[in-house]
């Protein structure tokens, strides 16, 4: 999705994010968690959702491959008993060795632009160490829309596909990625608890619905440069639907 790692975007979206990870989920996390370290962290939203629920001081490690979004993220845990540090790297290098130390391994909207392969490695490299993961809002490819258009079914598939496909020889997970990771974490020995973490959007979601829809139609119209869907996005753009959008959390722990 166009603007998917700019500092706008995931400030826009942050809110939303927010109201739909499953807290539940939270209280399912062995204890004491002290160090965490937050992969593809981006602005930092997840350690603004998750330090408040946590008991006592705490570490964060916020890895990414983005500079600027590392230093954002660094200036903005406004909390006292929160100390940060940044990790500059990519979430496909992560070894044992980065782990030592490390209560708790969290995410937010990145399994689906993995690889099944690398979704795997991740949850070998978790086993080996038996750190607990915590993985919200990854992508699950169902979108309602009120009202609906005839237009919907054909746009959601192919922003799935546009969601699946073969980026430098990486064949990313898209949708697939709650069942795929699931799967992988089960297979390298975790308990895995999943909650739905769908977006709720209506008209009063303004400025975040407009952009979100931009960018829904636009990877679909890239998927399918034969289908035209402008006046489909003027129609909704004139009118915002509300508009449910899946997501799945994924928890991970290792006996």
């Amino acid at each position: 999705m166009t603007g998917e790692f700019s500092e706008s975007w995931l400030g826009l979206r942050e809110p939303a994010d927010a109201d739909a990870r499953a807290d539940d989920l939270v209280a399912l996390l062995p204890g004491p968690i002290r160090t965490i370290r937050d992969l593809g962290c981006g602005t930092g939203s997840l350690g603004r959702w998750l330090a408040p629920q946590l008991d006592g001081p705490q570490h964060w490690i916020m890895a990414d491959r983005d500079p600027a979004l590392l230093d954002h993220a660094a200036a903005n845990m406004p909390f006292p008993a929160v100390t940060v540090e940044t990790a500059l790297g990519d979430v496909t290098a992560l070894t044992a060795d980065d782990l030592e130390g490390t209560d708790l391994v969290t995410c937010s909207a990145l399994l689906d632009l993995l690889t099944a392969e690398e979704v795997q490695n991740l949850a070998n490299v978790l086993a080996e160490t038996k750190t607990p993961a915590l993985f919200t809002l990854s992508v699950a490819g169902r979108v309602t829309l009120d009202p609906p258009l005839p237009e919907d079914a054909t746009i959601e598939e192919a922003f799935n596909s546009h969601q699946r496909r073969t980026v430098d020889g990486r064949r990313l997970l898209g949708p697939d990625a709650p069942a795929a990771a699931g799967d992988a974490f089960e297979r390298a020995g975790a308990t895995v608890v999943t909650r739905p973490s769908p977006w709720r959007l209506g008209p009063g979601s303004g400025a975040l619905s407009a952009a979100w829809l931009r960018g829904w139609v636009g990877a679909a119209a890239a998927q399918r440069p034969d289908l035209h869907f402008d006046t489909y996005l003027d129609t909704r753009l004139a009118n915002l639907p509300h508009a449910t959008i899946g997501h799945v959390d994924l928890l991970a722990i290792f006996g």
